[in-house]
């Protein structure tokens, strides 16, 4: 009597990738929130009184696209490591603090307010990565860049408040 053991190739499921473009929309959501408060930012940016370190407006689009992809990435690959626990939550309220700057900054003018909000930004992206670090630390390095483009941009934020 012969036996027949059929074997297939596992298939990976479609289920992570799509959670993949779950956390892209999610990031990519934030970035357009700022986008449209920061219609007239390139116009607003050259009006200011800028320190002497401030970068051309044209660097801000490129470096926020690929820090906006590594923190989705980054997100995605933490909910791989162990499903959403906190430091997810420190994700999205991260994610939260970065979409509601531009407005302050660029929407309302109220430079000493986005001050503050940029640093509780710097905070908990700096809680997010040392929470990634513990779940998966490609996770954290990939957030590397952005936190240290926030410290930048939270520098950036106290001179222009200080020069206003």
């Amino acid at each position: 009597m012969s036996t027949h053991v059929e074997t297939r190739t596992a298939r990976p499921s479609a289920g992570p990738w799509l959670a993949l473009l779950g956390f892209l929309a999610a990031v990519a959501v934030a970035a357009g929130l700022g986008g449209v408060a920061a219609s007239s930012a390139g116009s607003t940016y050259a009006a200011l009184d800028l320190p002497s370190f401030a970068p051309p407006s044209s660097v801000f689009g490129p470096v926020w696209t690929v820090l906006y992809v590594a923190v989705a990435v980054a997100g995605w690959l933490t909910w791989r490591a162990v499903g959403w626990d906190r430091s997810l939550t420190a994700w999205a309220v991260q994610l939260v603090l970065n979409a509601a700057w531009t407005p302050l900054f660029f929407g309302a003018d109220r430079y000493g307010l986005a001050l503050v909000e940029i640093v509780l930004l710097l905070v908990a992206v700096v809680v997010t990565t040392a929470l990634f670090w513990t779940r998966r630390r490609v996770a954290a390095l990939l957030m590397l860049p952005y936190l240290g483009w926030v410290g930048f941009a939270t520098s950036l934020n106290a001179a222009i408040w200080h020069l206003a």
